[in-house]
């Protein structure tokens, strides 16, 4: 299949590198030049702007936030005024409910396709090709993207013909992990704090009730402070849980946890998290226990 992909960071270079695998004709573009050319080593076009990304079946995007995703989208001689008739836009971002449901409409009133179908993993799942995917778009589209899914992921979990409804799935499963790791860092602080070796704890509770691959690669970067390099910088944790809030409000839903969580992450943003993974989290639990980081 031809196809763009945009958003070449830590996630997209790993995504992009496994559709070129899976023997698709892949244009990169990114903001950063110097980005695409490992890409293009292995075989991709490295695009000359934006909307030379944008001339193929599907193109991809793979950005931080929805402000990033509308510069793209809306810009001139973007995504959308470049998509032909027929094409689709995946969307692999973690976005706004409010802006799911905008690139939909905007897509159909230009007779394109919009599917969303943001991911679980982290950066190594991303270059193995072992994400986990929620998407959700019209059926004929769901299927055309199917094979591109495939090669990026372990498995593709369909949700609805609503791109908006991935959205929130991921939103709320990302603030899900955020309370995960909070408590995760008040636990390892009381055990620290009895003069326990925080790996012991972890490992007693991830090989008994807690045997999960998020609770052993999450409370094995808390249990070593492990927080550089950032698989996932804390400053999309704070974004993300900005999200969670906004989609609370417009659904009138109660989430005091989430509240929380936000002000936990902005306080670590302020004290200098962010270019921190954001396990570090478990810092400020630390922090507050009289614990040395």
């Amino acid at each position: 299949m031809k196809l763009g992909f945009i958003g070449l960071g830590k996630m997209g270079a790993g995504m992009a590198s496994n559709l070129l695998t899976a023997g698709h004709e892949v244009t990169v573009y990114n903001r950063t030049a110097e980005k695409t050319r490992a890409l293009v080593d292995l075989g991709a076009r490295s695009a000359a702007g934006l909307s030379d990304a944008c001339t193929g079946d599907v193109v991809i995007t793979m950005v931080a936030d929805d402000h990033a995703l509308e510069e793209i989208v809306f810009s001139e001689g973007g995504l959308c005024g470049s998509l032909r008739a027929g094409a689709i836009h995946l969307s692999m971002s973690t976005i706004s409910i409010a802006l799911a449901e905008k690139l939909t409409d905007v897509h159909a009133r230009a007779n394109q396709s919009f599917v969303s179908a943001p991911v679980f993993g982290r950066p190594d799942a991303a270059a193995a090709g072992k994400l986990f995917i929620v998407a959700s778009g019209a059926p004929d589209a769901m299927k055309r993207v199917e094979p591109l899914l495939a090669a990026m992921g372990q498995l593709t979990l369909p949700i609805s013909e609503h791109p908006r409804d991935a959205s929130l799935i991921k939103i709320s499963g990302n603030f899900m992990i955020a309370s995960m790791t909070q408590a995760l860092g008040e636990a390892v602080a009381l055990i620290r704090k009895a003069g326990i070796p925080p790996q012991t704890f972890v490992d007693a509770l991830t090989s008994t009730i807690f045997n999960v691959p998020i609770y052993k690669a999450y409370g094995g970067l808390i249990a070593s402070s492990k927080f550089s390099p950032p698989g996932f910088a804390a400053p999309l944790g704070y974004k993300d849980m900005g999200l969670a809030l906004d989609a609370a409000e417009a659904l009138r839903v109660p989430m005091p946890l989430a509240n929380l969580l936000r002000e936990r992450l902005l306080r670590l943003l302020n004290e200098g998290g962010e270019s921190l993974d954001w396990t570090a989290l478990a810092s400020l639990s630390a922090a507050d226990a009289g614990l040395e980081k």
